[in-house]
């Protein structure tokens, strides 16, 4: 053995350094280790050995993970000369790689002949044509695990051109064909629902405008592999059974297909047209759908509190025969339900007791005239000046405060529709919230943003008394029943909020108001959370001011950033997490040492988990790491 003699007459021994220089080598591998797991969260060891596929990509570029099918097959269907899938499928292009997705474009020999497990997702453009081999290689595709984004009536003609029929959507979307959007309308309302992984962070009832020049198609669910995304139903436009309109017109649904996934609409991605929020809220879901597609997490905040499928506002306007709001206090005391009085200004004057005893039972607010419109496109007549309205509005608050003994927080137009000037008065008396006919581009509450200041818009999202009543005629119960419970039933399916204005001269009169009582006993049955105006308005707050934002890293950690941009402290937060896949044995870790803890609710071997956060500061953002198993089959 070597002996290595120093200048200082220390010995050292080889067989020393070589432990040492192993030591070391192992340390730094286990903090490389260490650094990754911080990073990615668990992984093999495994997972650090490189693969044909990553030294391929080492070498050549990172591979096309989705392909675009360009139909020749298709081409020949269309008039000659037409650029129709051309410009489709140039639109995709931007869509997606705004999402940095790979994309390649492939022809149809290649879906015909080709392997096609390499690509996690393959986009169909309104491909009208298939043939019967691309029809049976698309379905092995699917049924091996492999996604589909298409749009259209999908292979109804043969390679010929010849008719087929719809069997491609019957077979593997689960869907039926119901009829065409005629072209009639330069745009057609497409509404969409909420509470879905494909529609998070877009407003539950938004209507979408789809120009109708490609002939939109509605379809009907057939399976319950797929779930319908949204209708072309317009309830307050067009004539039918609510139920049955929803149901059949369909216009986007999403679902499984083997062990595959699959995304459809009935009209092409470049058809949408509109105002900058329909550009904003459809990019928004097409970007859900392809990480729905790729298996990518999706984080979201759901309308309504945990336990709950949509939300009610059970409102009392007095109006005239003020005295038969009488009739329904011993019902709310009996189901113990909040409710809102909306009280006129001359009702304070000429029977202050009665605005008095109404607040022992309920939230005050305030119906103040600040003038009249006919309609929102109204350009004869005019609502009040600035000026004036902040003075209504002020003196109608006050009156009510001094005699209630209540803070006012809301108010309602007498006419129903309102102005910038309507929000600006609201805002300068301190109102938090502002139920009016006017909006109209959701079935949920919308926070209108002044500057520094907010306010939320309540619109009216079903027909009140005196359309069934005085409009309709129905003087039977039973049939006012029915017909509010279409509305029940509506906004159920959109996952709203139902706002329902009962008026002391209609719905509350003795021998009409057990109606009310079977609504009630309605919207607890299909778990409606039932609130005052005041709670609606508390929980938007504090809800429209989070930002979540999740971000897969490795193949097994999610992270997600949660960020309160307001200025008042979060409480009871629950967080809806996607994870896109069946996982167990999940841990909860934060990035930084010190976070304020959360929790989380879980069910081995589902895909869907409940972050719960409490304490989120005004300013402050939290990023929490999901660490979990994945679950095989």
């Amino acid at each position: 053995m070597e002996i290595i003699k120093t200048k200082y007459g220390l010995r050292i021994n080889f067989v020393f350094l070589f432990l040492g220089g192993i030591i070391i080598l192992l340390s730094s591998v286990l903090i490389y280790l260490f650094v990754l797991r911080g990073v990615f969260g668990k992984f093999s060891v495994y997972d650090l050995l490189p693969t044909e596929q990553t030294i391929k990509n080492f070498f050549y570029g990172k591979t096309n993970d989705t392909a675009i099918l360009y139909s020749d097959y298709t081409q020949n269907v269309l008039p000659k000369g037409s650029t129709w899938l051309i410009d489709n499928i140039s639109t995709w292009k931007k869509f997606l790689s705004n999402l940095n997705v790979n994309f390649e474009i492939v022809d149809d020999k290649k879906i015909e002949n080709e392997d096609l497990s390499s690509y996690k997702l393959i986009i169909l453009p309104g491909i009208k044509s298939l043939s019967d081999k691309e029809v049976i290689q698309l379905k092995k595709y699917l049924e091996n695990g492999g996604s589909i984004f298409a749009t259209g009536g999908i292979a109804s003609y043969s390679t010929d051109g010849k008719w087929k029929g719809w069997q491609f959507l019957n077979e593997v979307f689960g869907i039926n064909f119901t009829k065409e959007i005629g072209v009639n309308e330069i745009y057609k309302i497409h509404t969409l629902r909420g509470g879905l992984p494909l529609t998070a962070n877009v407003p539950t009832g938004f209507p979408l405008r789809v120009a109708t020049w490609d002939r939109p198609m509605a379809v009907e669910v057939l399976d319950p592999r797929t779930t319908q995304v949204s209708f072309w139903y317009n309830y307050k436009t067009e004539y039918g059974l609510v139920r049955e309109e929803i149901k059949k017109t369909a216009g986007i649904v999403y679902g499984n297909y083997g062990k595959g996934r699959f995304v459809w609409m009935g009209f092409e991605i470049n058809s949408v047209i509109g105002s900058q929020d329909d550009y904003v809220y459809f990019e928004k879901l097409f970007n859900n759908s392809v990480n729905w597609l790729t298996y990518s997490p999706i984080g979201y905040i759901k309308d309504w509190p945990t336990g709950f499928n949509a939300a009610a506002i059970l409102s009392f306007v007095i109006s005239d025969n003020a005295n038969n709001i009488k009739n329904v206090l011993p019902l709310i005391i009996k189901e113990n339900i909040p409710v809102t009085f909306f009280v006129k200004p001359e009702l304070v004057k000429s029977n202050p007791d009665l605005v008095k005893e109404l607040s022992e039972y309920g939230e005050i607010a305030a119906v103040v005239d600040i003038g009249y419109l006919t309609s929102v496109s109204d350009r004869i007549n005019k609502l009040d000046s600035l000026e004036l309205q902040i003075i209504k509005i002020s003196d109608a608050k006050s009156n009510l405060e001094k005699i209630s003994g209540r803070k006012i927080k809301g108010m309602i137009p007498l006419y129903g529709l309102f102005d910038q000037n309507t929000i600006s008065a609201a805002i300068k008396n301190n109102l938090k919230y502002l139920i009016t006919d006017s909006l109209t581009d959701r079935s949920v509450p919308k926070t209108i943003i002044r500057r520094k200041d907010r306010i939320l818009g309540i619109t009216k999202t079903a027909r009140d008394d005196y359309e069934v009543i005085r409009d309709l005629g129905l003087s039977q119960p039973e049939f006012q029943f029915y017909t509010y419970q279409e509305d029940i039933d509506r906004i159920l399916f959109e996952g709203g909020l139902y706002v329902l204005k009962f008026h002391t001269d209609y719905q509350l009169q003795e021998e009409y108001v057990g109606v009310i009582k079977d609504l009630i006993s309605e919207l607890k049955l299909k778990y409606f959370w039932i609130g005052s105006a005041s709670d609606i308005q508390s929980w938007y707050e504090k809800k429209d001011y989070v930002e979540i934002k999740t971000e897969k890293r490795g193949n097994n950690r999610v992270a997600i950033k949660v960020s309160n941009p307001g200025n008042e402290l979060i409480n009871n937060l629950v967080i809806h997490v996607d994870m896109n896949e069946n996982v167990k044995n999940i841990t909860l870790d934060s990035e930084i040492i010190g976070t304020r803890p959360a929790s989380i609710q879980h069910s081995n071997g589902s895909q869907i988990l409940y972050l719960y956060i409490d304490r989120l500061d005004a300013g402050e953002s939290r990023i929490y790491y999901l660490d979990y198993d994945k679950v095989t089959s």
